[in-house]
């Protein structure tokens, strides 16, 4: 059994580091990961992309710079007190690369412009406010409220929601398409500013929500947007490439 340190001289063994991981939930999201880099890298290699020995240099020397590795000396003892060799440093480093180049051509400018104007409706933003219920005939009674007197909202969040943003009115802010449950958002995304809408009652009917739309901002292809769209390019090629492939848990 592999001994990956000791305290107290007390062995700790790769097993039951295995077995930490596992128990904390952080096994799965690891082997996740290298299956996404691994599928990278050859999706990459498919593709043509290339490394050059520079930029594995550059990166290599990168590496030392940041880990205050001065001299040839000091990196060696650093990669031995880690059990790795420099090959595996390079093969780790060039995989990196790999994996960078491959995501800017999947996430290109070009990609994410002609993906976000197919797509641009699942981009439009709304600013709302709600308040939550615990029970329908308090949801009803208060619609009728608001709707004699809309400018109250805030006020009647404040004093009777539920939820935790009655500190700041009932207002959730701004979300995107996706952000709220299917039948609420095509009505709540179908809404005129100013608008309010419900009680919609949760699926175990224990509470009652309702909305108010604030505004309205048709889609736009900002920062946070492209930030959004490379995600989702990224996703949805991580997804076709896994097809190509037979993934086995051992």
């Amino acid at each position: 059994m592999t001994t990956i340190l000791k305290i107290d001289g007390e062995a700790i063994s790769v097993a039951e580091l295995l077995q930490t991981l596992k128990l904390t939930g952080q096994f799965e999201g690891l082997i996740e990961q290298l299956v996404r880099d691994r599928i990278t890298v050859s999706g990459a290699k498919k593709q043509g992309v290339q490394v050059s020995d520079e930029e594995i240099q550059e990166r290599a020397d990168q590496f030392r710079r940041v880990r205050g590795l001065h001299r040839a000396s000091d990196t060696n003892k650093y990669l031995d007190a880690l059990g790795v060799g420099l090959d595996e440093l390079e093969a780790f480093l060039t995989d990196g690369l790999y994996q960078e180049k491959m995501m800017q051509r999947v996430c290109s400018d070009e990609a994410v412009r002609a993906f976000f104007k197919l797509n641009s409706p699942r981009f439009d933003s709304i600013e709302v406010s709600h308040i939550v219920l615990d029970s329908e005939g308090k949801a009803k009674e208060m619609i009728s409220v608001l709707r004699d007197d809309p400018d109250s909202f805030g006020e009647m969040a404040r004093e009777h929601s539920i939820a935790d943003t009655r500190e700041h009115g009932g207002l959730i802010g701004k979300v995107l398409r996706g952000s709220l449950r299917g039948d609420v958002e095509a009505k709540v995304f179908n809404a005129a500013a100013g608008e309010l809408l419900g009680p919609f009652a949760s699926s175990d009917r224990t509470t009652f929500e309702i909305f108010r739309v604030n505004a309205k901002h048709p889609a736009r292809l900002d920062d946070d947007t492209a930030t959004e769209v490379r995600r989702l390019l990224r996703e949805d090629w991580l997804r076709a490439r896994a097809q190509e492939h037979v993934i086995e848990a051992c």
